[in-house]
């Protein structure tokens, strides 16, 4: 029996770090993003780890799934499981903070394909954590199951597959795109809201200044305010999360106008996004207006989507000699709609029909 639980948990914790690692994997710049999240100033205030994201993130998924494949296949068991066992005591430690003090919504543990609450993926981490355990107790009972060379290949193997596949993705897409704007889908029906859709039930907290000290009251305790309180401020607590739409912050504005219904009816859209100029990708920018030009001339309509400022767009229009019109999305919109800076999207009456890579320009079929 001793030997059935510790076997299982093995096989159980193998494959659960190289689903998790695979996901994760298939778009490290996703899980760069939410590490930014951890290294921002109001959870751990780190900025200094901001420009090192992406190498962080690409180093713990394919630890992740290297560690499974060693844990699997029994390959010096002890290192692994000390780091596997380590690696989710880090995790752990990570959800209970975003978790405790609301700070990270989703851990991204799973990516895009799999959404958590914090306090969910720090319960997962924990039951991880007590078959680690098993794991780390019966080390002797993890037997290699091939020869020390075989072993040895596999484990190599496994590395420089993870690495290559790194490579791939982010210089061309994610290999399955588990993301609200994935092809197929439709932008204007992902924003929309069913009747019978729950809604957020939200508690109003007014915060009044009495004799030099700030006091919360909530909306039943207005009365008993003191006179002479003067108002601070207002912050409203959300009791129950109602209903939000996969796509529920897309915008196509330009001097105060929003242009989505506009451009989301068109029949023959192309998008280009850039969500941060200043940092987009020089080789790819110069590709953008021969481009332009082409998709101008078969009927297209168009239009660049970014979150920098009128100065940098006019700078980047004048460097690149871009014609086309640039509007402005919200940042954490336009990351989620393509990892690379910039990206290429086809829309057909608001209908995703092919992404790009600025890498793969030349297989945008118009």
């Amino acid at each position: 029996m001793k030997n059935f639980i510790t076997q299982f948990s093995r096989l159980f914790v193998g494959i659960l770090f190289i689903i998790s690692g695979l996901i994760k994997l298939n778009d490290p710049l996703g899980f760069s993003y939410k590490l930014d999240e951890y290294f921002s100033e109001p959870v751990f205030n780190m900025p200094f780890f901001v420009p090192y994201s992406l190498s962080i993130a690409l180093f713990l998924v394919i630890l992740e799934v290297v560690l499974g494949i060693m844990l699997l296949i029994g390959y010096r068991s002890k290192v692994t499981i000390w780091s596997l066992l380590i690696l989710v005591v880090l995790f752990a430690f990570l959800t209970f903070y975003s978790a405790y003090f609301d700070v990270v919504k989703d851990c991204g543990c799973f990516g895009d394909a799999l959404h958590l609450t914090p306090w969910q993926s720090f319960s997962k981490d924990i039951v991880l954590l007590f078959f680690i355990l098993i794991l780390f107790y019966n080390q002797k009972a993890i037997k290699p199951l091939f020869p020390k060379v075989t072993q040895n290949t596999l484990a190599f193997s496994s590395l420089f597959l993870c690495a290559f596949m790194g490579y791939w993705v982010l210089n061309h897409l994610p290999l399955k795109d588990f993301r609200p704007y994935k092809v197929g889908n439709n932008i204007m029906k992902g924003m929309e809201i069913p009747e019978n859709a729950p809604k957020s039930v939200v508690e109003m907290v007014f915060i009044y200044n009495v004799n030099g000290v700030n006091k919360e009251f909530k909306e039943k305790d207005l009365a008993s305010i003191p006179t002479g309180a003067k108002f601070v401020d207002r912050k409203d607590h959300v009791i129950t999360e109602g209903y939000v739409p996969p796509i529920h912050d897309f915008a196509m504005e330009k001097e105060g106008s929003d242009y989505k219904e506009e451009f989301l009816n068109a029949p023959k859209l192309l998008m280009i996004v850039a969500y941060d100029l200043a940092k987009a990708d020089k080789i790819g920018m110069e590709k953008l207006e021969k481009l332009n030009q082409n998709a101008t001339s078969k009927g297209y309509k168009v239009i660049g989507m970014t979150t920098s400022s009128p100065e940098e767009i006019a700078k980047t229009q004048k460097q690149f000699g871009l014609t086309f019109d640039f509007y402005f999305c919200d940042g954490t919109a336009l990351k989620t709609i393509e990892r690379a800076n910039p990206s290429l999207v086809i829309l057909e009456n608001g209908t995703i029909k092919q992404k790009v890579h600025y890498n793969d320009i030349n297989e945008l079929k118009l």
